[in-house]
């Protein structure tokens, strides 16, 4: 079923001037280079940056792609100029995306026998392929055919920093705990304060040691090319990296906002325990 989304970010928008301002400050993009990039006059940006011009959502909808302004906030502005939210928000069993939920399927059994799941922008679980279901039960000390969730309730981050979670047997959360905030970060700077984002990021950090391990300096950055984690529990450590990837050219937010992550091996023992789970 359709339903058009209502952005909790619009509300920390006044009008469509804050809106505006906030993202052209947020890309580092001074007046002069929008007018070049948008076709639109820097005399005309500055009367909308100050609310003495009123735009069209023609207008507004270029300058959400000119910025990269996430689907969903587009929506944001189009509420604060007084427009209907030109995306929609639908479940992903909504019939209308059985081809991409197809094409997630596809990807995620093609990373077997290594570990793929799907999340969308807060990093609740949507989707995710045997071996990383697998790799989950054994870390999380679950039965071995335990059901996992795939309605959202399971929070990925949240599940890999909690100290009753995936904490114990992340050796280096210390050094990666920054850089997985750094994905809810970015959302919460988009929806504002107050928002289901911001209130994530409070939890996260509220977690005992949290904010400490995420002011630490992540120096394996300065060796590799990845970010590493290290699992370990029972004599078995893991050694693995992450790829990140979303969905090209979007016009849905549920769509937008997926992201697929695949697990590799960052060595040859690790990869030789994924392939013996696989047999």
């Amino acid at each position: 079923m359709d339903t058009v989304a209502s952005p909790a970010g619009a509300q920390y928008f006044s009008d469509f001037a804050a809106a505006l301002r906030y993202w052209r400050g947020k890309r580092g993009i001074s007046q002069l280079r929008l007018s070049a990039d948008s076709g639109i006059s820097q005399r005309h940006l500055s009367f909308l940056e100050t609310g003495r011009a009123q735009p069209g959502k023609d207008l507004i909808l270029k300058l959400g792609l000119v910025l990269d302004i996430p689907l969903r906030q587009r929506n944001a502005m189009l509420l604060a100029a007084g427009f209907a939210p030109a995306y929609r928000e639908r479940s992903l069993s909504d019939p209308d995306l059985d081809a991409v939920k197809q094409a997630l399927d596809f990807m995620l059994q093609q990373q077997s026998p290594y570990p793929a799941l799907v999340v969308d922008r807060l990093w609740n679980l949507v989707m995710l392929n045997d071996p990383a279901a697998r790799m989950l039960r054994f870390f999380l000390g679950m039965p071995e055919h335990a059901p996992i969730p795939r309605d959202g309730s399971i929070n990925v981050l949240r599940t890999t920093l909690d100290p009753n979670g995936l904490r114990p047997a992340l050796a280096n959360w210390q050094l990666v705990c920054g850089d997985l905030l750094h994905w809810v970060q970015r959302e919460a700077m988009g929806d504002g304060p107050g928002s289901e984002a911001a209130q994530l990021l409070d939890e996260l950090t509220a977690l005992p040691g949290i904010a400490e391990a995420a002011a630490l300096p992540n120096l394996d950055r300065l060796a590799l090319p990845f970010l590493p984690l290290t699992l370990c529990k029972d004599g078995v450590e893991l050694n693995l990296f992450t790829a990140i990837t979303t969905l090209g050219t979007p016009h849905d937010v549920t769509v937008h906002e997926l992201r697929l992550e695949t697990f590799f091996p960052a060595d040859e023992s690790s990869r030789r325990w994924f392939q013996h789970q696989a047999s």
